[in-house]
C-alpha cells in the first residue's frame, strides 16, 4: 500500500513540475521542451514500477520496468541480432526499394495522366489490404529469410510514398509552371528547379510516415515464418514461454529504433525544406 501511495505522489510530483515548466516564462525555449517530455517518461517509468511491485502484479501480466532491464542486459547479444535481421535486413531494404520505386513510378505517373488516374486508386485499394493477409502471401513466394519480410515492407510503404509524391509534383501553380515555361526551361529543368522543391514537403511526409510502417510490417511478417532469429519470432516464441519481460524487452528495442529512424528523416527533411512555413520558428 506504501508504494501505491508512493507511485500517486510521484505521479503529482511530476504532473505539477511539468504544469510549471510548460506555463513558466521560459516554456518556449528549447531547454523546457526537451525537459517536459524527459520528465513525463521519468514519471511514468517510476509510477509503473512502483503500481507493480505495490499491487504485486504477476510478472506474467505486466513486468516492471526493473525485470525489462534486467532481460535486456542479459540478452544484448541475441538483441542485438535480432535487431539486424528485422530493421537492417528487412525494414530498411525494404523501405529504401520501396520508397526508390514509388519515387520513380510518381515522376513516370506525372507525365501520364492515364497512369494517374488508372494507378492512384489502385494504390488506395492495395494500401487498404491487411498486412494479415498479404504478409503469408509474400512469405511463401519469397522465403522465410529476410527477403520476404523486405517484400511487405516494399509493399506497404510504396503507395504512401506514392500517393504524397504524386501529390507533391501537382502543388506549384499554373502560374508558376508557365513562368517557367517563358524562360524556355525543359521539362527536368522545370522539375528540378521549381516542382520537386515544391514537392518536397509532401516527399518527406509520406517517408516519415513509412518509417513506422516499415517496422511494423517487418515484424509483423516474422510471425508467419521466419528464421530463429528476428524481432517478430523472439515476440512470439518468448510470449509461448510466458517470458513477457523478453517481449518488453524487443519492444524496447523496436521503439528505439523506430524513433531513432523517424528522428533522422525529420533531421533531413528539415534540412532540405528549412524554406517550408512548417520548419520556421
Amino acid at each position: 500500500m506504501i508504494l501505491v501511495i508512493l507511485a500517486v505522489l510521484v505521479w503529482c510530483g511530476g504532473w505539477w513540475l511539468n504544469s510549471r515548466l510548460a506555463n513558466g516564462s521560459h516554456a518556449a525555449t528549447r531547454e523546457v521542451q526537451l525537459l517536459v517530455p524527459v520528465i513525463f517518461g521519468f514519471t511514468l517509468v517510476m509510477v509503473w514500477q512502483l503500481l507493480v511491485r505495490g499491487l504485486m502484479v504477476p510478472l506474467v501480466i505486466l513486468p516492471a520496468p526493473t525485470d525489462i532491464a534486467s532481460a535486456f542486459g542479459a540478452n544484448l547479444s541475441k538483441l542485438w541480432e535480432d535487431f539486424l535481421q528485422t530493421f537492417v535486413k528487412g525494414a530498411l531494404s525494404g523501405y529504401v526499394i520501396g520508397c526508390s520505386a514509388a519515387f520513380l513510378m510518381a515522376i513516370v505517373m506525372d507525365r501520364s495522366d492515364f497512369l494517374r488516374r488508372g494507378l492512384l486508386p489502385v494504390g488506395n485499394f492495395v494500401a487498404a489490404l491487411p498486412i494479415v493477409g498479404t504478409a503469408p502471401i509474400l512469405v511463401m513466394w519469397f522465403g522465410f529469410d529476410w527477403h520476404s519480410k523486405a517484400a511487405v515492407v516494399v509493399v506497404m510503404v510504396f503507395f504512401p510514398v506514392l500517393v504524397n509524391t504524386v501529390a507533391g509534383l501537382r502543388e506549384t501553380s499554373a502560374m508558376q509552371r508557365d513562368l517557367m515555361q517563358t524562360y524556355a526551361a525543359s521539362y527536368w529543368q522545370s522539375f528540378f528547379k521549381l516542382r520537386l522543391p515544391a514537392a518536397l514537403p509532401f516527399i518527406f511526409n509520406g517517408l516519415k510516415i513509412s518509417t513506422t510502417l516499415a517496422l511494423v510490417g517487418a515484424i509483423v511478417a516474422e510471425f508467419f515464418g521466419s528464421p530463429t532469429v528476428g524481432m517478430g519470432f523472439r515476440i512470439s516464441t518468448s510470449v509461448g514461454q510466458l517470458a513477457l519481460d523478453m517481449v518488453w524487452a524487443e519492444i524496447v528495442v523496436a521503439a528505439l529504433a523506430g524513433s531513432l529512424f523517424y528522428g533522422v528523416v525529420a533531421m533531413v527533411e528539415k534540412s532540405l525544406t528549412f524554406w517550408h512555413p512548417s520548419q520556421r520558428r
